[in-house]
């Protein structure tokens, strides 16, 4: 696993293979809490459920994660209580509508820790602070991921993740509170 860049908003990781995927969406989910939302923006087979596994895997849940692609949605508990919400938008015919019909606008932001495959298809639904992940294929194994903190508290997660990934000689200069110079 490789970060490319970081700036104040942005983290984007490079990963090779399925394992450093998984890898990676642990180490985010060891941060995630309740009412944290992760949209995420990819392709098929681009390694959203693999992120999510990871995420899972990072929340101490180990029952296995699966897209729920022909039913909307998975909900899984973790040890400590955290619950993740696995939400799959693909199959929906008109994402916004049947989104705010099933509820989806009450589970994201709410209690839980949601995190949404086909994000970009139900955008108005998401609460206005959320990580919006761009996933984009490099090669046959090889993906970058763009984390965009929107808001303040998934800026936040976006730089505790930064920092969870940076050399240790290196993770003061990500600090959780903007530095001024």
């Amino acid at each position: 696993m490789k970060v490319e860049r970081v700036t104040r908003d942005t983290l984007t990781v490079v990963t090779e293979g399925e394992e450093e995927t998984r890898e990676l969406g642990a180490r985010l989910g060891a941060l995630l809490r309740p009412g944290d939302v992760v949209a995420l923006h990819g392709n098929l087979g681009a390694g959203k459920t693999r992120l999510i596994q990871g995420i899972a895997r990072g929340m101490g849940i180990e029952r296995p994660v699966t897209s729920p692609t022909f039913i909307l949605m998975n909900v899984y508990t973790g040890p400590d209580g955290r619950t993740l919400c696995h939400v799959d938008t693909y199959r929906l015919h008109d994402p916004v509508e049947e989104g705010y019909e099933l509820g989806l606008d009450q589970w994201l932001g709410g209690e839980d820790v949601c995190v949404v495959e086909w994000a970009e298809r139900i955008r108005p639904l998401l609460p206005k602070d959320h990580i919006w992940v761009e996933i984009t294929i490099l090669g046959e194994n090889t993906r970058r991921f763009t984390f965009h903190g929107r808001g303040e508290r998934a800026r936040a997660r976006v730089r505790a993740l930064a920092r969870a990934l940076a050399p240790p000689e290196a993770r003061a200069d990500f600090s959780p509170v903007p530095r001024r110079i």
